[in-house]
């Protein structure tokens, strides 16, 4: 295989400057983007960049790179990848949104990337792409890719009370998924597999998918700042991985609840019903563990 930008997966991404040249034809709006060998973390590169009072002030800005040597999930937790086997990049927003509304913005980051790749397989399979609450993608129950979001004041730059920014960091397998289910003991999904299954998902470049995430995140950043969160839960339905499965909240290794999973609120936080009624989980160090699903009354 080669590092030609038309193909996808590959052993080998395009190299950095010949992304930044796809991503900055296919995202005009966008007033940074780079593209590096190799970097700590991307998102904690952004984190640094918005908190500068020096740096440049207009966005989004996007940031990716071929190897993350301390790529971080969720919780802390580090992103395993090697060159070639992942595609992992961050952008940084603008939002305008009240304190209250920011854990929302974890779920629909991971919502939006999830529709976002279903559009880029054949309709039969689009199924198969669900979103785990609060921000990983998966295929067939399988992890294929997990979502950071990280909140920072805009400063002295701030031009509203509720001016904040985002940083949307999002790590995809592309190929090493028996690899990585083997050194973690749990089912990995890559997009290798699923182009083995998909015509349509071989036709998709690397700088494609940046460029159809970045944007839809941009898009849906601003549709929710506009129009709120009203109709958040019943898309977010459309995706949910969740959704009627009994639940297990745990949180640092202790068993919180359990409950059906019932989709989520306007708040982006999950909705479990238990014994004494329904109650909303907030986005947090908490993992969910899916178990075998009951039947509802």
């Amino acid at each position: 295989m080669t590092s030609d930008v038309r193909t996808l997966p590959v052993a080998l991404l395009p190299e950095p400057d010949a992304m930044v040249r796809s991503l900055r034809a296919g995202l005009p709006q966008f007033t940074q983007i780079d593209w590096v060998e190799s970097t700590s973390s991307t998102n904690a590169d952004l984190y640094a960049r918005a908190r500068d009072a020096r740096g440049a002030l207009a966005r989004p800005w996007l940031l990716g790179a071929h190897l993350q040597e301390r790529g971080r999930g969720r919780a802390g937790r580090t992103w395993q990848n090697r060159r070639g086997a992942n595609l992992m990049f961050s952008c940084a927003f603008d939002i305008f949104l009240p304190p209250r509304q920011l854990p929302s913005l974890s779920p629909l980051a991971g919502m939006v990337a999830c529709e976002t790749l279903r559009r880029v397989i054949s309709p039969n399979n689009r199924p198969h792409l669900t979103m785990k609450w609060p921000n990983d993608i998966q295929w067939k129950g399988a992890k294929l890719a997990g979502i950071l979001v990280e909140v920072t004041r805009a400063g002295t730059a701030r031009l509203a009370p509720d001016h904040h920014i985002a940083i949307i960091g999002i790590g995809i397998n592309l190929d090493d998924a028996r690899a990585l289910s083997q050194s973690l003991n749990r089912r990995i999904a890559d997009w290798a597999e699923i182009a083995r299954t998909d015509a349509l998902a071989t036709t998709v470049t690397a700088a494609g998918l940046v460029t159809r995430i970045g944007q839809a995140w941009y898009d849906g950043l601003n549709d929710a700042t506009a129009r709120g969160f009203k109709t958040f839960p019943a898309r977010f339905g459309q995706v949910d991985a969740l959704l009627g499965q009994t639940v297990d909240v745990v949180d640092d290794g202790r068993l919180m609840q359990t409950g059906v999973a019932c989709g989520v609120n306007t708040q982006g936080q999950l909705v479990l019903r238990t014994p004494q009624g329904e109650t909303a989980v907030t986005v947090g160090e908490i993992s969910i563990r899916a178990q075998k699903a009951p039947s509802l009354p």
